[in-house]
């Protein structure tokens, strides 16, 4: 069998229809197939690849690590060298009422941990979240996810979930003595990049302050400068409880987190002792391999590349007649067009001509982009020209 029929044959689907695209190297912005062919990562891997592929510092990193030590313990017994220095970059950047880093391994890890440090925290069980939110597909964030036909299949879930519209007044009355959080994400990512109003998220904040209730915010894909911030929050100017982080947090290797104070992560260590645990989370690979990636993005200042990328893809596609709207913000943005089927036909077209798009869960007419930070105007162009040419086809 070949590597595709292996791959079928061998590994669990997602989906009964999936790309199934061979790549055996990548490179700055691009994946090369056997072959040879190179393929632009207009998608960053879902938010992952923020510096790009195989940055020699961020390799560097990982092999020097894993030439000292992988998994020693599970977290939170060893003092180690790439949590602890990772955390302290990371937290010197966060507001200073944000002083505790618990390590995970992925998004709905960092999710899951946030909402039970919530429960915990509060002596609550009331978790709120948003219509069109997604943070994660383990049942903790699926309950907490804005999609029912994503959740149906798997129901019960867990109790104490309630859903209302996102960017609306509507939840502010039912934030009260029983919520623990108010779970948000600063840009809806699979609904379609659609960001959050800053007043609203003021109020929002205002009134958890209010009543006791935490704010927790998933920054899984908008963090790491892809906004145009290191974090959005910032944008906002609101000061959230806690903040969930995964996608660019290992700078390409297998990392989650959520961060909070002191205070708030203490009451996790006791009543009971261990009551959050993780084997692989903080694994010192992936805080080597985010460290140097974290100190690559703050040193060459590639957050302010997301605005400047944003422009390129705005006013290359913005006149097409196909294109309906650009949502989003920064390198986050989605290309809205008339249905789902001229998407699909978009996203084939570009892979044959060597560009990778992608579509969202809940937004069934939009292309997806979400380009490496480090994209230079060159190749910005190059997809600006390729995209268009696409939808001329389609």
């Amino acid at each position: 069998m070949d590597l595709r029929q292996r791959f079928l044959h061998h590994l669990a689907p997602t989906t009964f229809s999936p790309l199934a695209l061979e790549f055996v190297r990548a490179e700055g912005p691009y994946l090369y197939d056997s072959q040879g062919k190179a393929h632009m990562d207009l998608i960053s891997g879902i938010g992952v690849a923020n510096l790009g592929h195989s940055h020699p510092e961020i390799v560097a990193a990982v092999q020097q690590q894993a030439a000292q030590h992988m998994h020693l313990m599970v977290y939170g017994e060893y003092a180690q060298v790439p949590q602890v220095a990772y955390a302290e970059a990371l937290l010197a950047a966060l507001p200073a009422s944000i002083d505790q880093i618990y390590w995970g391994n992925s998004g709905a890890e960092a999710v899951d941990g946030a909402l039970k440090l919530a429960k915990r925290a509060t002596g609550r069980t009331e978790i709120l979240s948003f219509e069109g939110s997604y943070h994660g597909s383990t049942t903790g964030p699926l309950s907490a996810m804005g999609n029912e036909c994503m959740k149906s299949a798997y129901r019960p879930l867990v109790p104490g979930h309630r859903i209302f519209p996102y960017n609306r007044p509507e939840v502010f009355d039912a934030i009260g003595a029983r919520t623990a959080a108010v779970l948000v994400e600063l840009i809806q990512a699979e609904s379609g990049y659609i960001p959050a109003d800053a007043a609203w998220l003021q109020a929002l904040e205002a009134r958890c302050r209010a009543t006791g209730a935490l704010l927790i915010v998933d920054e899984i894909q908008t963090g790491f400068g892809r906004s145009g911030e290191a974090f959005a929050f910032s944008a906002s100017d609101i000061v959230p409880d806690v903040i969930c982080l995964a996608k660019a947090l290992g700078g390409g290797m297998p990392l989650g987190a959520f961060a909070a104070s002191r205070a708030l992560m203490a009451t996790l260590a006791e009543n009971p002792m261990l009551g959050h645990l993780t084997t692989f989370g903080g694994h010192p690979v992936s805080c080597a391999a985010g460290l140097a990636a974290w100190n690559l993005l703050q040193r060459e200042r590639f957050a302010l590349r997301a605005p400047a990328l944003e422009d390129h893809f705005r006013r290359g596609l913005s006149q097409h007649p196909a294109v309906r709207e650009i949502r989003g913000r920064g390198a986050l943005l989605a290309v809205v067009l008339d249905s789902f089927d001229q998407v699909l036909r978009a996203q084939q077209l570009l892979i044959a001509d060597g560009y990778l798009t992608d579509w969202f869960l809940f937004e069934n007419c939009a292309l997806r982009l979400a380009p490496p930070l480090t994209l230079s105007d060159e190749h910005a162009q190059s997809a600006v020209h390729a995209i268009w040419n696409a939808l001329e086809r389609c």
